[in-house]
């Protein structure tokens, strides 16, 4: 059962996240940013922390060095924000909390719509997964245990790179899927009110056409040997939970290896508020995969 400070956190969440968008994109990015403070608070010390590492022209990383002696497994880190929010910022804490478990952890600040649509985003997420498979050793990390993950627009950017890179690009010992849209085609028919409005800002002029694309609704890149041993968590207080309970599925069908977790009472976003017992929850779940697996 919840306790009344979670009850509140929820219900202070729901009043923002559930809220129609009003402003601009820039003044949704800063009320998130400004939102996502709370969540941040008390991050945990990490051996050390750096901003803004530039990959190329246009693409920087956040990069979580852990205090335990080198070498380290390595997780890419991917924000969520509806593909047109976020930044390795309003996830801070997560991307330290990674490391603190012992992950040498690269968070992505790839190209937002709708100024830049699909595949911008996309494509730097992949950028960087091949970055980091040659150049993680300079901070210590091993390319041979890397993860992937991200939450929401990262779970469904997480979905549709890894099996992009599944024949040709780097190796991925696991994925992290925290309550990712992966049917996107499906969403719009399913809730065209909210769910249209997002589709048409990621993918600009290739709206209608690329809904169906494995990389925009990666649930159709499923098959065997597309995705690595797969984390996969929702909440159950969610609704777009469906989504990860579809994954799970269509990922059993093609013999991939997974876990489903859905906790109870916990709703969007949760994976990030650490005043509830879900959070907590279910980050021990997640760690406890990782140590099996990377």
């Amino acid at each position: 059962m919840l306790t009344e400070r979670e009850q509140d956190v929820i219900r202070r969440w729901n009043e923002f996240y559930l809220r129609p968008r009003q402003g601009t994109v820039q003044e949704q990015r800063q009320r998130l940013a400004d939102y996502f403070v709370e969540f941040n608070v008390n991050p945990p010390e990490v051996g050390e922390y750096h901003e803004a590492v530039s990959l190329k022209q246009g693409l920087t990383v956040d990069i979580a060095v852990p205090r335990a002696k080198p070498p380290y497994p390595v997780v890419i880190y991917i924000h969520g924000g509806a593909w047109t929010l976020g930044s390795p910022s309003t996830h801070r804490k997560l991307i330290r909390q990674f490391a603190q478990a012992g992950y040498l952890t690269i968070a992505p600040d790839y190209r937002l719509a709708p100024e830049n649509p699909f595949p911008g985003g996309f494509d730097d997420c992949v950028f960087t997964a091949q970055w980091a498979a040659e150049n993680a050793s300079r901070y210590g990390g091993s390319a041979d245990r890397m993860a992937m993950g991200g939450d929401s627009a990262g779970g469904n950017l997480t979905a549709a790179v890894l099996p992009s890179l599944a024949a040709h690009g780097p190796r991925f010992k696991a994925a992290i899927l925290i309550y990712g849209a992966f049917d996107f085609a499906g969403l719009v028919k399913m809730a065209p009110e909210a769910a249209e409005p997002l589709a048409k800002a990621y993918l600009g002029g290739n709206y209608p056409a690329l809904l169906d694309d494995p990389r925009v609704s990666p649930i159709r890149a499923i098959k065997a040997g597309a995705m690595p041993p797969s984390f996969i968590i929702g909440g159950a207080a969610d609704g777009i939970v469906g989504e990860s309970r579809m994954m799970a599925e269509a990922m059993n069908r093609a013999g991939i290896e997974n876990e489903l977790h859905v906790l109870d009472d916990m709703p969007h976003g949760f994976m990030q508020m650490n005043e509830l017992s879900g959070c907590r929850e279910g980050l021990r779940l997640m760690f406890d995969f990782l140590r099996r697996r990377v």
